[in-house]
């Protein structure tokens, strides 16, 4: 048993995704949350950017006694992992490898969609792991890159016509690609599931790249024998910039109030 918190981190609100998941799988577990949201997106970043950034966020929160460290943020688990694997002495695990799995288990067809950001879409990582599990799957990859924009600013909920609008242009593509899964591969997307699934259609399956890290980081911790004995867990949270919107955001998303609970940090000195 192992009642050391686990560390994970996002550039902005989207690594929530993940945290909902790990409380609901885990809810005795201490979650500490860094959201870079000084400095998001980390979409259009470079590589050496990206790794700069992630290491910073992983120093900060490693000034807390970690069992475990989840990245997240799909830019950063498909530019970075191997790099912070290295690094740290203890398990860091993204979202790349899950949701990949996730959509083979998921798609029928071998046509599977992938939407992410910039960086993401350009590491090739997701379709190396979808083709890794299935040679034959066809994989239509698309950047998405206002989709962060708009979940940083609350323009997420059904009926919200800029969030409709956008979807739509951006996923046509994936309309006429014939795809039967779709992976949301940044952690910001989910907050958009119920636009993206209305013009997708019930036909295509939605891959929850935090929802599936969640379950990986479970069976893992289960795996090592590393889950705490605890009777309940704690939540901290942490930002880079404007505590006042990420907690707004929070609580809408994660159904409770994170305010008391929400710290300013200057990453930049780690």
């Amino acid at each position: 048993m192992d009642r050391r918190p686990i560390g994970v981190f996002d550039s902005g609100l989207g690594g929530l995704t993940a945290v909902r998941e790990l409380e609901r799988l885990l809810p005795a577990e201490t979650i500490i949350y860094f959201g870079d949201t000084g400095r998001v997106p980390y979409g259009s970043r470079s590589r050496e950017t990206l790794i700069k950034y992630a290491r910073q966020d992983v120093a900060f929160l490693r000034t807390f006694d970690l069992k475990a460290i989840v990245i997240a943020c799909g830019t950063v688990s498909s530019t970075a992992l191997d790099v912070l694997e290295q690094e740290n002495p203890l398990p860091v695990l993204g979202v790349v490898k899950p949701a990949a799995a996730r959509a083979v288990e998921m798609s029928r067809s071998g046509r599977i969609g992938l939407i992410g950001t910039q960086a993401t879409i350009r590491t090739g990582a997701y379709e190396r792991e979808i083709t890794a599990l299935r040679p034959d799957a066809q994989v239509t990859a698309l950047a998405c890159p206002l989709f962060v924009p708009l979940v940083e600013n609350g323009r997420f909920r059904r009926g919200d016509a800029v969030a409709e609008l956008v979807t739509a242009e951006y996923l046509q593509a994936m309309k006429d690609a014939g795809v039967d899964t779709l992976v949301l591969g940044c952690t910001h997307y989910p907050l958009l599931s119920e636009v993206i699934g209305d013009f997708m259609g019930p036909q295509v399956a939605l891959i929850n790249s935090g929802e599936a890290c969640a379950a990986q980081v479970a069976v893992q911790l289960k795996e090592m024998d590393a889950l705490t004995d605890a009777a309940a867990g704690k939540r901290l949270y942490y930002v880079s910039d404007n505590i006042a919107d990420f907690s707004r955001l929070a609580d809408i998303f994660l159904g409770e109030s994170v305010k008391s609970h929400v710290g300013l940090v200057d990453v930049t000195v780690y």
